[in-house]
């Protein structure tokens, strides 16, 4: 005998399930949200836009390719949404043989040119490196050991005077050497570079110069002894004649100590070398 189905019913369980069928319910359900699938233009901010980046993402984005670091103090917006987007910027850097350093503790986010296992650079680059001169080298330790004392302190910023970076540098010019017009001259021009990658911040003094937490990170505590050291050897091996390193000082007095001095034009750190950001070019 052929059993009639119930009209009236409208729902049946599963004795075996806790899960509700609905076979007479189908046509009366909301309509689910549509899930936005690859081809979604939701992210699209101009006509054919393809980027799968929201605005501030790409904002992020352009302002670590742009500058040559990102920090709350500069750029608060970016900062917070490199934090929170850090593994997907990571990848579009990465895209480009960059590689993203985020370092938490400094408040800095920055990249620098990928390179293969080896040591060696095999990839196409969009970053080049340049020298610090002896002047901003000294510069750069001096700033470190202050940042280091105020923080330790207990201040929250660490300022000095334009004159006070003046006579540190002054006090490593060889007794001999007498056109200090033209030493200061290059202190100025080695202060001005590292105001310019903001290293230096400057304020409404334009005497006075706030240092740059980022400088933590261009020159770690471990390499203050060691680049100290090196700048008395030079000092000690420069001809009275010349103002030059004599030639036969020691074969690598005119070079940085494992290439401290030296700067990647657009990241603040490498792992063998301390480099200045510079800013937008």
């Amino acid at each position: 005998m052929t059993s009639e189905t119930d009209p009236t019913a409208t729902a049946t369980t599963d004795p075996t399930s806790d899960d509700l069928t609905t076979d007479g319910l189908d046509a009366f359900a909301p309509a689910e949200a549509p899930v936005a699938g690859p081809d979604d233009d939701s992210f699209a901010l101009f006509e054919g836009d393809e980027g799968r980046l929201d605005a501030a993402q790409r904002r992020a984005l352009v302002a670590l390719l742009k500058h040559r670091y990102v920090s709350p103090a500069l750029q608060p917006a970016e900062w917070r949404t490199v934090l929170e987007s850090e593994s997907l910027l990571r990848s579009r850097l990465n895209e480009l043989f960059l590689e993203l350093e985020v370092d938490r503790s400094a408040e800095v986010a920055f990249k620098r040119q990928a390179g293969s296992e080896s040591g060696r650079r095999p990839f196409p680059t969009l970053l080049h490196d340049t020298s610090y001169s002896r002047e901003e080298t000294i510069l750069l330790v001096y700033l470190r050991t202050r940042l280091r004392t105020e923080l330790a302190n207990g201040a929250r910023a660490a300022i000095v005077e334009h004159d006070e970076l003046l006579g540190f540098v002054a006090s490593f010019r060889p007794e001999h050497a007498t056109d200090r017009a033209r030493d200061d001259g290059r202190v100025e021009r080695a202060i001005d570079k590292l105001l310019t990658a903001r290293v230096l911040l400057r304020t409404k003094d334009a005497r006075r110069h706030r240092i740059a937490s980022v400088v933590e990170t261009l020159l770690p505590l471990e390499r203050l002894q060691e680049l100290l050291e090196w700048l008395e050897t030079q000092t000690a091996a420069v001809d009275p004649a010349s103002e030059q390193p004599r030639p036969d000082a020691d074969a690598d007095s005119d070079h940085e100590p494992n290439g401290t001095a030296a700067e990647s034009q657009d990241s603040p750190d490498d792992r063998t070398q301390p480099q200045a950001a510079e800013d937008d070019r």
